[in-house]
């Protein structure tokens, strides 16, 4: 009850303020729409101090809203007579004309106005956001470029009256003014990109414009290397990434950079999947000799590309596998001292996982680690490696110790972490359930969203699969027939996972059992088939834990795999909107965005 009658009081408050004060009053009546009421108050209050800028604004405005142009005519003029050379009054003039309909009256007016700029910033800021706010973008632009002409400094205004050009459909002048700061380099070829980006889109005939109009200014000014890095920019927009390499190249020679800028860009164009051009890049930095500074990195740079190529090549063969051995070999041959760097760990992973060679995976990695001078970190993730490829080769208890050692001496770091994970892992992989569970309550808490995930994953796999009769058989086999498949031992997987649905064929691991069998035939190339294990999980264990998960692995096979964009943002959509608490909503949203940006028409 008192609760009830503080909230009457405060309302009752509330209204006697507004009703005290004139200004509150008129306002609520204009938001009534009562703008009779409101006038009047507003009169009252002009004629009681007409300079006050407020209560100027708000009663033209009530003015206005009630087509009443002959007094709010009136008003403007009156106001005139105080500040006859204020622009802003003679833009509310015109505003006024333009309400009633006399639009050449109104032009009128906004001409005069421009014709007031005297260079002042915040006048022709406010006139430019003011003729915007009254849809009258000619005049906006007039403002700006008549400010230009007074201060003689084209670059000043440059991005908001690109902004105006583009808006009004005149490309060709937007992109003209934005390579007006060319010469000054400012407000900086990052800046610029970014205004070019939201001006041009992905649409191909204003790219086209935009190519060029750059192309004539870097033949006007060829020393400028500002509109070459735009360019350059440009061609990458456009997926033409060859146009793009010949502009990097002439501005590395141009600049006598040494191959430093091929290879960034090369970088570059590896993040974007652009592998022959990256390795086209650094092939370039190479031919330039064993004496430049940048020949030893764009070696290693280019044995990371072709890597990452093989990598995301389901489709790779023995001969990509052993022209990559043989890349590696040469490379360390010529250059010991890269032990000790993350080319020794990819080429350990090349041998281990990709030429079916464990055990040479495994003495590299011994190498590197006992060479001195490593990073402690790259030592912690080389033990990690070695302790994968223990596991790989059956050696369980070396695997464990090697982990353990990691998680020791990384006690407080992510390295740590991952290696107690790891040693969770294994404890499943051996059926230590209850152990890995003490592990993984932990981990779940982790800072490294990756590591807390998979923890979570692992555990409610064990909590979802003890059934009330502590009969364990059935998970010890999913584990084990998991371990298998780490081991690459599928064939033996394959049928231990088939001996369980066979004994088991009611038990809650069927789900799980299914996204192994997807994750299987992903590993075999048989996109369709995992397809179809996973359609099973989110058809007919909807409910259960794994559905989200299975349909974010469907749209991975439909975009990694199968290169079917428009199926992809399907089950990304879908995820986003039948999950919207799972775990994979953000990275499903960035992966929405980046194919909806990559789908976009393309000259």
């Amino acid at each position: 009850m008192k609760h009830i009658l503080l909230l009457f009081l405060l309302a009752f408050s509330f209204t006697a303020n507004a009703q005290s004060d004139p200004v509150s009053q008129a306002r609520i009546f204009t938001e009534q729409k009562d703008y009779r009421k409101a006038i009047e108050l507003y009169a009252q209050l002009y004629e009681r101090g007409p300079l006050t800028t407020d209560v100027y604004d708000e009663y033209l405005k009530v003015l206005l809203l009630d087509k009443n142009h002959k007094d709010a005519e009136k008003l403007v003029e009156r106001h005139l007579k105080i500040k006859p050379q204020d622009a802003m009054l003679i833009i509310d003039l015109g505003k006024v004309h333009l309400s009633s309909g006399k639009e050449k009256k109104a032009e009128e007016q906004f001409e005069k106005a421009v014709q007031m700029i005297n260079g002042d910033d915040i006048l022709t800021t406010k006139m430019a956001s003011t003729f915007v706010g009254l849809k009258q973008d000619k005049y906006a632009i007039k403002t700006y470029e008549r400010a230009i002409e007074i201060i003689r400094n084209p670059y000043f205004y440059s991005t908001p009256l690109a902004r105006l050009y583009a808006k009004t459909g005149d490309i060709d002048k937007a992109v003209n003014t934005m390579l007006s700061v060319g010469p000054m380099q400012m407000p900086g070829v990052e800046d610029t990109k970014s205004t070019m980006l939201e001006l041009l889109g992905s649409d191909p005939k204003k790219l086209q414009l935009a190519q060029k109009a750059l192309i004539k200014r870097i033949n006007e000014q060829p020393e400028n290397s500002w509109f070459a890095e735009i360019l350059t920019w440009l061609y990458t927009q456009k997926d033409d990434w060859e146009g793009a390499l010949i502009q990097i190249q002439a501005l590395d020679e141009r600049n006598q950079e040494n191959g430093a800028r091929l290879v960034e860009f090369a970088r570059t164009a590896n993040k974007e999947e652009q592998y022959g051009i990256a390795i086209t890049a650094l092939e370039a930095v190479v031919e330039k000799g064993k004496g430049q500074q940048m020949y030893a990195i764009a070696k290693a740079e280019k044995l990371n590309v072709m890597m990452q190529q093989l990598q995301n090549n389901p489709a790779f063969t023995p001969e990509d596998v052993s022209k990559l051995q043989k890349e590696y070999e040469l490379f360390f041959t010529e250059f010991p001292q890269y032990y000790n760097t993350e080319s020794l760990r990819d080429y350990a992973m090349l041998e281990a996982q990709y030429a079916g060679d464990v055990q040479k995976g495994i003495a590299l990695l011994k190498t590197a680690i006992e060479k001195p001078g490593a990073r402690r970190d790259f030592n912690g993730w080389a033990k990690l490696q070695l302790g994968d490829y223990y596991l790989l080769s059956g050696k369980i208890w070396d695997a464990s110790l090697t982990y353990s050692q990691v998680d020791k001496d990384f006690r407080e770091d992510m390295l740590g972490e991952e290696a107690r994970f790891r040693n969770a892992k294994l404890a499943y992989y051996r059926g230590d359930f209850d152990w890995a569970q003490g592990q993984l309550s932990v981990l779940k808490a982790s800072t490294s969203e990756l590591i807390a995930n998979d923890a979570l994953y692992l555990s409610v796999l064990i909590t979802e699969n003890i059934p009330p009769d502590s009969n364990l058989v059935p998970l010890e086999r999913f584990a084990y027939a998991d371990l298998l498949l780490f081991q690459n031992k599928d064939k033996e997987a394959a049928q231990l996972l088939d001996s369980i649905s066979q004994t088991y064929p009611k038990h809650p691991l069927n789900d799980d059992i299914m996204m192994l069998r997807a994750k299987m035939a992903v590993k075999h190339r048989d996109y369709n088939k995992a397809l179809d294990y996973l359609r099973e999980v989110y058809e007919k264990f909807e409910k259960d834990v794994l559905a989200d998960d299975a349909i974010f692995q469907t749209a991975e096979v439909y975009d990694h795999y199968l290169k079917q964009p428009d199926k992809a943002k399907e089950f990304y959509e879908k995820l986003i909107l039948d999950f919207p608490g799972s775990t994979y909503v953000q990275t499903a949203r960035a992966k929405l965005s980046e194919l909806q940006n990559s789908t976009s028409p393309l000259p």
